[in-house]
């Protein structure tokens, strides 16, 4: 009865504490195997603890899920993140910009969608854009296909080139599969100053030119056992500039990569700096030109991001250096986007051209300093400063070129690369067998004086008006308008050349040169055919050969070089004696050949021109412009001589051509001075040294 009773006390409990559910079923069953009703008191006491154990395994981390959604979202922003990453890092990268996300098609105003979202102001695409000037077309080049296409009125043979593009990715080749079959490639116009535009078809053959020689790079390797590619650095450790630099970061403004002398320089001041320990990061505004090679050489670092990647780098830089006046886009931008990164900028300006000015006034006065490479130059910027009213921050500088270790190397002028077995002696050895051989190569012989002239061609050089005077001396007219004429009679052969030997030991006005060598040019010509009257030993004439480059420079500009090119199609003779050399970074053997440099420069004159100081370094004299930095350079009948610039120069020049063609003795002593003037004040240690004024005034000196 107990026990009965204690189990009843214990079913009155259960089902105090579980109330019956409505609508039971008898379908369960107890441990024993006999049904039970599902809301009876067994059934209830056997399976209490069961049931809320199952209910807590398979919803209790749903619950907490629902309970806690912040996780949801974490997540979600996970997720996107990762995306994001991911799709900057394939456009950083330059996988399908223009396909991938799909922007590859052509927008109203003409422009490609992604050159719209992603094109600065400053600098355009990498992309070749389409040039249609009624005679040659050229369609879009990306870095991923190339497809170009040159058609020429009344031709129809065109010339196909295309470059296996990069394996694509799954998403990016159904997308551009997609959109095959509903469009074509489409030829993209685009009408901007600041997309790179393709210059027009440039002659680069024997074809067009007659006589293309070199470059002699091979030449001077077996020659002279020695390449640029062996340079390790040049930098004295020691030198004040050295020890300036050392741990800096800078960053240089290229405005483009063509073989001229403001991307040379440049490209020398980021070797030193790397050389000196210093942190150097390059930014070029345009791709043109060749020296993208010679900056991965000498590992200089490149930011493929002229804009954002750009000024952020700039931002932790000690000090940016631009290169050129037409850095003014980026400058702007950089102090638009850092209003205190002009304080840190020191511009290299090394035009000496109004339109140069004008478009770079704008921020002249928000720059740390200017920096110009002649007085003169200096002088002209100034005095147009003054014009404008624009108040400069600091006051300009001035810092020369000067002649690089390599060539002063090869010219046989001590510097850092001398070696016990390669002393100057020896190089001035190396320097004559050098000679013979690219002389050789070039069907020269040793009557026949070398002029050579090397830049860009286009009318600011004033290649056109050395060729009008070298035609002067080859085919002389008949009738000149020399008035002031001496009668052989009165003056004898002994007379005039002691009047010539007396007329160059002291300088003269070019013009009243002109005036003075007149009286010499009117002598009888029929025994200057004969013997030269500067030389006692009474040698065989010498014949004129002109040398002009860069031919293929990015520089160069087409409507010029035709035009030259017509003008020796007229003159048969000059063609004969004309040689062309391609563009190259290998001048050391031409300036071994020559004889004579010129430099024609028109307008203001060259704002320094360092190919002079080159010239000069080999022992060559210089005929030149009287104007810009070339008559600071060059001193009129020492280490050369100067005439006027445009075309009243040209008879001028031919007069002065002339003289050092038919003596041979006064061009070696003038190339002796110009090479002491080298020495004394165009070397590497002389530019660094204004180089390292200017960056202890600009940079922050701990």
């Amino acid at each position: 009865m107990e026990e009965g009773k204690s189990r009843g006390d214990l079913h009155v409990n259960v089902l105090k504490q579980t109330p019956l559910r409505q609508g039971g079923s008898f379908k369960s069953t107890t441990l024993s195997g006999r049904s039970t009703p599902r809301n009876s008191p067994t059934h209830r006491l056997l399976h209490s603890s069961r049931t809320p154990r199952r209910e807590g395994r398979g919803s209790g981390g749903i619950q907490w899920f629902r309970s806690n959604r912040l996780i949801y979202w974490l997540l979600l922003i996970t997720l996107w993140t990762y995306l994001g990453f991911y799709v900057q890092s394939r456009w950083a990268h330059g996988d399908n910009k223009d396909e991938f996300l799909g922007f590859g098609g052509k927008s109203s105003n003409g422009l490609l969608d992604a050159e719209q979202h992603t094109r600065r102001d400053l600098l355009a695409n990498d992309s070749l854009v389409v040039v249609t000037n009624g005679t040659n077309k050229i369609q879009v080049r990306n870095a991923k296909k190339i497809d170009v296409v040159l058609a020429k009125k009344g031709n129809g043979v065109s010339s196909n080139r295309r470059a296996t593009p990069k394996k694509k990715s799954k998403r990016g080749g159904r997308r551009s599969r997609a959109k095959a079959h509903d469009k074509q490639k489409a030829t993209v116009v685009v009408e901007s100053n600041d997309v790179e535009v393709a210059e027009p078809d440039v002659p680069k053959n024997n074809a067009s030119y007659g006589l293309l020689v070199g470059p002699f790079g091979p030449i001077e390797d077996r020659i002279l056992e020695w390449s640029p590619e062996k340079r390790s650095g040049t930098c004295d450790r020691k030198g004040a500039f050295a020890r300036l630099v050392w741990s800096r970061k800078f960053v240089l403004i290229f405005h483009e990569l063509s073989m001229t002398g403001a991307p040379l320089s440049m490209l020398e001041l980021a070797t030193e700096f790397l050389s000196c320990g210093a942190t150097v990061s390059a930014v070029v505004l345009s791709k043109k030109g060749g020296l993208m090679p010679e900056l991965a050489r000498r590992r200089i670092k490149v930011l493929e991001d002229r804009a954002d990647l750009s000024f952020k780098t700039a931002m932790k830089a000690d000090l940016v250096t631009a290169g050129s006046a037409v850095c003014t886009s980026w400058i702007d931008q950089y102090i638009a986007r850092f209003p205190a990164g002009g304080s840190q900028v020191v511009w290299w300006i090394m035009e000496n051209r109004r339109e140069y000015f004008d478009r770079s006034k704008i921020i002249l006065n928000r720059v740390k300093m200017l920096v110009f490479l002649s007085e003169s130059q200096m002088k002209q910027w100034q005095t147009w400063c003054e014009e404008e009213n624009i108040r400069l921050r600091s006051p300009p500088a001035v810092v020369q070129l000067s002649v690089n270790d390599e060539l002063a190397f090869v010219a046989g002028i001590a510097c850092s690369l001398n070696t016990p077995t390669s002393s100057s002696e020896k190089m001035l050895e190396k320097r004559q067998l050098l000679r013979k051989s690219v002389r050789k190569e070039m069907g020269l012989t040793d009557n026949d004086m070398l002029v050579m002239s090397l830049s860009s061609i286009n009318a600011g050089k004033g290649q056109l008006l050395l060729l009008e005077s070298a035609n002067l001396v080859i085919e002389p007219d008949p009738s000149p308008k020399i008035t002031n004429s001496v009668d052989k009679g009165n003056q004898s052969t002994l007379a005039a050349k002691h009047h010539l030997r007396a007329l160059l030991e002291k300088p003269e006005n070019p013009v009243r040169f002109s005036n003075e060598f007149s009286r010499y040019r009117n002598l009888d010509r029929s025994h200057r055919k004969r013997k030269l009257l500067a030389d006692s030993e009474g040698t065989h004439e010498q014949a004129l050969k002109v040398l002009i480059g860069s031919v293929g420079s990015k520089s160069n500009k087409v409507p010029y070089v035709k035009e030259i090119l017509r003008f020796m199609s007229q003159h048969s003779n000059l063609s004969k004696s004309l040689l062309w050399t391609p563009a190259t970074t290998r001048v050391a053997s031409l300036y071994s050949a020559a004889d004579v440099y010129i430099i024609n420069s028109q307008g203001l004159g060259e704002t320094f021109g360092r190919v002079t100081i080159e010239a000069m370094a080999f022992g060559l004299p210089v005929l030149g412009t009287d104007a810009g930095g070339t008559h600071e350079i060059v001193e009129h009948n020492i280490t050369g001589l100067l005439h006027p610039v445009g075309r009243p120069g040209s008879r001028v020049l031919a007069q002065n051509i002339e003289l050092l063609l038919k003596n041979p003795s006064v061009r070696e002593q003038m190339g002796i001075k110009g090479r002491k003037k080298v020495e004394k004040m165009y070397l590497k240690r002389h530019m660094y040294k204004k180089i390292w004024e200017v960056l202890y005034k600009c940079m922050r000196v701990k």
